[in-house]
């Protein structure tokens, strides 16, 4: 599923996200949602998420 809108994405699922110092390289951290930290229903770059480990950064794919 895509991480570019905010519906697909819920507290508790998997996902893969790409953290800030990794947008050049555009390496994925996988993990588990903690909280949504973009309020609009959808972002061309992904909704930008807090994980479980306190990692942050924007969802490339729902598992």
């Amino acid at each position: 599923m895509n991480g570019n809108e905010r519906k697909n994405i819920q507290s508790g699922k998997r996902v893969t996200i790409v953290l800030k110092q990794d947008q050049s390289s555009g390496k994925l951290t996988e993990g588990i949602v903690r909280d949504l930290l973009t309020n609009s229903s959808s972002h061309p770059h992904g909704i930008k998420v807090r994980l479980m480990s306190g990692e942050v950064g924007r969802v490339k794919e729902v598992f």
